[in-house]
């Protein structure tokens, strides 16, 4: 083959600048970029050297034909056998097609894939030849095929498995950046022949390393493969080949020899250190490296490198499940404070997820490069620390962590005496940090609230996550084990609704009660805090008396109610789920569930259905503000309808019961001439009921004692 041939290497979305300069870098003039890839001319010696050479791109294809895919699709397969693929491989190798793109006529992969194998098949048929077969896992011949409006293309894979399959990297972490991807980061971020001290503190498997020291070692990145698409190629030059694999063997252990270079990489995680190991020693490189199981928020140079000078680069977590945001971003927070304090006058490159992530680091940039992980965004960030890096937001206030360390002083040591470990620590005591800051065991749940609206949203960010290092720095919780909830104003659907599953949970303990909390999968946890006392008080009530527990979610005050010896605890919700969860907790307290009815029904419309019937002493009745739930029979609005609620429920309620009515809807108020007319009469009992940790907040909830009015 000595004319020049048609070629298309393809790589990731965003590699494409890096792919044009890289194949001008090894000789090539006629560079087209496009999408995906990169169109070039070049003789058979010149596509083998980018096989053998390029760092970035995924395939490097062979075009042997176009045509024009018209209505009668005949047409396209004769264009196809037309090909001479006889001439490009013998019936005795297996191939297989890959397919891409799309039009009216061929509108599946799968379709346009039978189509080119079709035209394949028929063209060995023509020529009086067996036909091959097809292999989908390990063809001898790989041909790819691609469909751009109605102009479809074939050609040869001459890379066979994709080239970022390296050969070195036989195991790997649970989120590992391909190697292409790796190596553009070591491009963009600087690595040339002169480097000589690499540094990734969040190695993983090594990836990121080993790409770079590739670079700088004039390692060929495809020189350890040993299976290549023109293997069994009949125009395949072995000869050719064979002295491009003996110029880079040569040109590595030149390399080697005149280059200095020290990598150091660090990880959490032992086991993945060894395959790190594993993946140096493949590529010959285990004498330049040294692995240190350590948390990159402390990682430091070791003492003979003091001093010195280097690149630092890393793709730290991302974050990428709900609810792990606030170990993340503060893992990012106390990684720019180490590289603040130790990587002084060093050039670094992150890998992130977002910007949000990026600014917790509180360092400049001075170039981002938009890339993609597999399917995810992600940015890479550049940094230079011998630039001065002050921090770029403005100084926050101690107040923050004074009023943080007081309330907890305080409350923790009332936690304990009153015998709760589920409590309130932080309810936006200072205007300007708008959230509440719950404890549950060791864990805290953060749940901010919608910001006013003259607030912007840029500006309660930054405070939210300042609240957030605060509490990470003066409380005793570690960030895994804090939980960020956004609690907006909610209505409609929107209300209970479930968040990501992760199944959180602990079990803390209120009084003598025990109870089962989901930190993690719902905007609530299955506690109300500030009714705690509410519930002690129905326990008072309880003993040898027939409870009903309307609105009960997970049923905690009907644990407290039976653990007071109630006869029995009728418990209603909506929710089939919130029910089962309190069964749980039934069964947590060592309570028999079967001797307490559970009834999952719309509480309104169970109420209207019950005949008038003296049944119950006592009535816990904690509805929400407002809820029009799918399955809800009515609307409910507290407000407007608590009235007509309480005179349902009184028709169940004995002549000396008690109902004990909560909500919270911050500015209620009770229609006392209206429940006057239907005979019951109220006691506001919510001052008392408001405990020692909801102090600040008294109008969180209200709280009523109502019962049948007697002359």
């Amino acid at each position: 083959m000595t004319a020049a041939l048609q070629l298309f290497a393809t790589c990731a979305k965003g590699l494409e600048p890096l792919l044009f300069d890289e194949l001008q870098q090894l000789g090539l003039s006629e560079v087209q970029q496009t999408i995906a890839g990169c169109r070039f001319q070049a003789s058979l010696p010149e596509a083998y050297r980018v096989c053998l050479w390029s760092r970035l791109a995924s395939r490097i294809l062979l075009q042997l034909g176009q045509t024009e895919v018209g209505f009668k699709l005949d047409n396209t397969t004769a264009a196809i056998a037309a090909t001479p693929w006889h001439e490009h491989f013998t019936a005795n190798e297996s191939f297989v097609v890959d397919f891409t793109g799309q039009n009216q006529q061929i509108r599946h992969t799968q379709f346009g894939a039978q189509l080119v194998k079709d035209g394949v098949v028929d063209h060995f048929r023509a020529q009086g030849l067996e036909r091959p077969s097809i292999d989908k896992a390990e063809p001898d011949i790989r041909i790819h095929a691609h469909l751009h409006h109605n102009l479809l293309t074939w050609y040869l894979d001459l890379s066979g498995d994709a080239l970022h399959r390296r050969g070195y990297r036989l195991a790997q972490g649970a989120a590992p950046v391909r190697e292409t991807l790796a190596a553009a980061i070591a491009m963009r971020a600087g690595v040339d022949e002169s480097t000589q001290l690499l540094v990734d503190p969040f190695c993983g498997s090594g990836t990121l390393l080993l790409e770079a020291a590739m670079i700088v070692l004039d390692h060929a990145p495809g020189l350890l493969r040993e299976r290549w698409g023109f293997s069994s190629w009949l125009q395949h030059d072995a000869a050719a080949w064979n002295a491009l694999v003996a110029e880079a063997q040569q040109r590595l252990a030149t390399a080697k020899a005149e280059r200095s270079l020290t990598m150091i990489g660090a990880d959490n995680d032992p086991k993945i250190l060894a395959i790190a190991d594993q993946n140096a020693q493949r590529l010959g490189f285990a004498e330049v490296c040294e692995w240190r199981a350590q948390d990159a928020t402390k990682f430091s140079l070791p003492e003979e490198l003091a001093g010195q000078t280097g690149l630092l680069l890393c793709n730290p977590p991302y974050g990428e499940r709900l609810g792990e945001e606030v170990e993340t971003l503060l893992l990012y927070r106390r990684f720019g404070q180490r590289l603040r304090a130790s990587f002084a006058g060093w050039q670094v490159a992150i890998l992130a997820g977002d910007e949000s992530l990026l600014k917790r680091l509180k360092l400049r940039s001075h170039k981002k490069y938009k890339l993609f992980n597999g399917a995810l965004d992600v940015i890479l960030a550049l940094y230079d620390l011998n630039r001065e890096q002050i921090e770029f937001t403005k100084e926050q206030s101690s107040d923050l962590a004074n009023r943080l360390k007081k309330n907890y002083q305080k409350l923790e040591k009332w936690a304990a005496k009153e015998g709760v470990s589920a409590w309130r620590v932080y309810d936006a005591d200072l205007p300007e940090y708008n959230a509440a800051v719950d404890v549950y065991n060791d864990h805290l749940v953060i749940q901010e609230y919608a910001a006013p609206k003259d607030i912007p949203p840029a500006v309660a960010k930054e405070r939210l996550w300042f609240l957030l290092d605060t509490l990470a720095e003066v409380l005793p919780f570690t960030a895994a084990n804090m939980h960020l909830k956004v609690r907006q104003k909610q209505s409609g659907k929107s209300q209970y609704q479930r968040q990501q599953l992760r199944n959180i949970t602990t079990v803390v303990h209120e009084y003598d009660a025990q109870f089962l909390v989901n930190l993690s999968d719902y905007l609530d946890t299955g506690l109300f805090l500030d009714h705690r006392w509410a519930r002690r008080q129905l326990a008072t009530m309880s003993a040898g008396k027939n409870i009903l527990n309307l609105f009960a979610y997970t049923c905690t005050a009907s644990v407290h109610a039976a653990l007071a010896g109630a006869k029995q605890v009728t418990s209603v919700d909506l929710s089939k789920t919130y029910l089962a969860w309190g069964e749980q907790n039934f069964q947590l307290n060592g309570l028999q569930p079967r001797q307490h009815p559970f009834v999952q029904a719309d509480c309104l419309q169970w109420l209207q259905e019950q005949r008038p019937q003296q049944r119950f002493d006592v009535i816990f009745l904690d509805p929400p503000t407002f809820s029009n739930s799918k399955r809800m029979h009515d609307v409910l609005d507290i407000q407007r309808d608590h009235v007509m609620l309480l005179k349902l429920a009184a028709r169940l309620l004995k002549d000396d019961g008690v109902i004990l009515f909560s909500n919270n809807k911050r500015k209620f108020k009770l229609d006392e001439e209206g429940l006057a007319e239907a005979f019951l009469r109220a006691e506001n009992w919510t001052e008392r009921s408001i405990s020692t940790d909801f102090a600040r907040h008294k109008g969180i909830h209200h709280l009523f004692k109502v019962t049948h009015w007697h002359d």
